[in-house]
């Protein structure tokens, strides 16, 4: 269709096959790593389905708070299982990371994606004291920005949000049907419109939109959209594309963690 080859990622990226590989076994090591440790919860149910768990990983003492990781592959692939590894960074500055699975279109709408992630993060969040800070990747990014709106959190969860960031996030979802996916989404533009960020106020929470500077143009389209919309900060991240823009997220010391995680 007509948006097919914008919103295409895979495409345009050097050696992308070789990503998720890469991503399974680094968090698989990651995992076993913490595991060893007794740091590291995995398959904790927050809803009644297969896919609705999350796996929790502990710092060493107590935790500043709770960090959220959302993964992406358009609603459509993935699980948590993926990026383990990328909880490193905010583990090493104190804080407990939280990573959901979540069920995928076409099993599911969008819309009940949104509400399974605000689940996770509640029930995440029960276990965990302290403030929340959430991040996701481009649909996790779309996810993560959800939560920023009054009415998607429980009231007591949502007053905890410290920082947002969602990176990469496909804020408009009325583009999306003009792509062959939406197949998949079962989306019109009602639909569309009632999961966009964009056309949504959000509550009082520091947000920042981070983006890769080698992305394709209509995921640096998406980033100035969402910043712009919502008065929010906006980083470009150079040299970097889709798939690695979230490298940083395992950097302790990165800009990206910062940002994250003060």
């Amino acid at each position: 269709m007509e948006l097919d080859d914008a919103y295409a990622n895979a495409a345009h990226i050097p050696g992308a096959a070789e990503y998720p590989l890469r991503w399974m076994s680094d968090a698989s090591a990651f995992r076993a790593a913490l595991e060893a440790r007794g740091r590291a919860e995995t398959g904790i149910p927050y809803g009644k389905g297969a896919r609705q768990v999350f796996d929790l990983f502990l710092t060493e003492g107590p935790a500043k708070g709770l960090c959220v990781f959302v993964h992406g592959g358009y609603w459509l692939r993935f699980d948590r299982s993926y990026w383990s590894h990328l909880a490193g960074g905010a583990l090493a500055r104190g804080w407990a990371v939280a990573m959901p699975s979540y069920d995928l279109c076409p099993d599911v709408r969008i819309c009940e994606i949104t509400r399974q992630i605000a689940q996770a993060v509640t029930s995440a969040a029960a276990r965990v004291n302290g403030p929340l800070v959430l991040t996701g990747h481009s649909a996790g990014g779309h996810l993560v920005a959800r939560m920023c709106v009054d009415g998607v959190l429980p009231e007591d969860v949502g007053t905890r949000l410290q920082q947002v960031v969602p990176i990469s996030p496909v804020a408009d979802l009325r583009p999306l049907l003009k792509t062959s996916m939406n197949d998949q989404f079962r989306m019109d533009i009602g639909m569309a419109e009632a999961e966009s960020p964009v056309l949504m106020a959000p509550r009082n929470v520091p947000v920042t939109v981070w983006v890769g500077g080698e992305e394709r143009p209509v995921f640096l389209d998406q980033a100035q959209w969402l910043a712009q919309a919502w008065r929010c900060g906006l980083k470009v991240a150079e040299g970097r594309h889709h798939f690695d823009v979230i490298d940083a997220l395992a950097e302790p010391q990165s800009e990206l963690c910062t940002t994250l995680c003060g």
